[in-house]
């Protein structure tokens, strides 16, 4: 209801200024400039437009997906920690559980700390293996534009040099 109130309100504003527009660009930018003024009136989420999506796609997927994974086991190891030096607290005894579900270990085991530090073990290398997969990509990408940049210099200076080349004067 209140919706349907801001966009009455509106419309006779906006046809003084549609009139006045000498163009379909114009039109557009005016059209587009009410409906975001409605919407931040109204509270409603707008999508993220412009350089936002841009930046945001220049990460790869696949790298988001690991540095996601990466966080994760980092804040595993963080907590599995916490309960090797005496945390007993009932959210961190939830994920200790969980990072041993479906094994045979139970926490009251007496060598449980050799188990917890095992995990981490575990953990640490999965994260070194993703860290450096990221860093593999990234270097051999670094190359591909350094060589591609080299090729296309390469091939603007061509010219430059022909002919032979003596050291007399």
């Amino acid at each position: 209801m209140r919706n349907r109130a801001v966009v009455r309100a509106l419309n006779p504003m906006l046809v003084t200024y549609l009139e006045a527009s000498r163009n379909l660009c114009e039109m557009f930018s005016i059209l587009f400039g009410a409906a975001v003024a409605v919407c931040r009136f109204i509270g409603a989420k707008l999508p993220m437009a412009g350089r936002a999506n841009r930046q945001s796609s220049a990460i790869p997927a696949w790298r988001k997906r690991i540095e996601g994974r990466i966080a994760k086991a980092r804040a595993l190891i963080g907590k599995l920690t916490s309960f090797r030096s005496g945390n007993n607290r009932p959210r961190i005894m939830r994920t200790v559980w969980m990072a041993f579900a479906g094994t045979n270990i139970s926490l009251s085991q007496p060598d449980i700390t050799q188990k917890l530090t095992e995990r981490i073990d575990d953990l640490k290398q999965k994260i070194a293996a993703w860290e450096k997969r990221i860093r593999r990509f990234t270097e051999s990408s670094r190359r591909f534009n350094q060589n591609r940049l080299f090729q296309s210099d390469q091939r603007a200076t061509k010219g430059m040099w022909s002919g032979p080349r003596t050291g007399s004067g």
